[in-house]
């Protein structure tokens, strides 16, 4: 299923509609700031295990990043953090980064590698934003990747939904997608080491 979603005025009742899938334990291709994502809740251990197959890897071994809807939402999978990474979250969120940070037990047995940590994304993309409100759990996110060589991240919807509808619950239409993805930030350590560069500008937080 291929749903229209406008990004500046998601409407309540599609957005239901997603929330829908997710609680069945659906998967869904949704629109970020970024890169088109695959997700699903992070409560439902069949979906992330669907997810893992769609990727060819193993719940252990997957670097997915979870999609909250705000800093406060953050806090429910961490553990504490200093004053400086709060406020570079603060600055940087929402906002195209990821930022890998040490897990609490709330993270989900299944994606709890043996390095005890996971990225964290909020999005500025209101589509997005409003599915995990909603939804009152964070989405897991996988990016969807190209086939094509020159563009590695798929961006039109339309083509997105024609590759994924056997494999997907529903597809989002929120408009071309971007093709480069976040800036990835491990801030476990207590320092701030850039993983990937991507869209985030970093001279913005620090």
């Amino acid at each position: 299923m291929l749903i229209k979603i406008y990004p500046e005025n998601p409407n309540p009742k599609a957005i239901e509609q997603v929330v829908e899938v997710l609680k069945k334990g659906g998967l869904i291709i949704y629109p970020t700031d970024t890169v088109y994502g695959l997700g699903c809740d992070i409560t439902n251990q069949k979906a992330i295990e669907k997810i893992c197959q769609i990727r060819g890897i193993k719940p252990d071994k997957a670097n997915f990043s979870f999609v909250c809807s705000d800093l406060r939402h953050i806090s429910d999978f961490i553990k504490p953090i200093d004053t400086t990474t709060f406020r570079v979250l603060k600055k940087a969120l929402p906002g195209p980064y990821t930022f890998i940070l040490n897990a609490n037990n709330n993270v989900p047995k299944l994606l709890s590698s043996k390095k005890k940590t996971v990225g964290i994304r909020v999005p500025d993309n209101e589509i997005a934003q409003e599915i995990v409100r909603q939804l009152g759990n964070p989405i897991i996110s996988a990016s969807i990747k190209d086939d094509d060589e020159l563009i590695e991240y798929s961006t039109d919807p339309e083509l997105i939904h024609e590759k994924y509808e056997e494999l997907v619950d529903l597809v989002i239409d929120g408009g071309y997608g971007d093709n480069e993805p976040s800036t990835v930030i491990d801030c476990t350590s207590g320092d701030f080491e850039v993983i990937r560069t991507g869209k985030g500008s970093l001279e913005d937080l620090f």
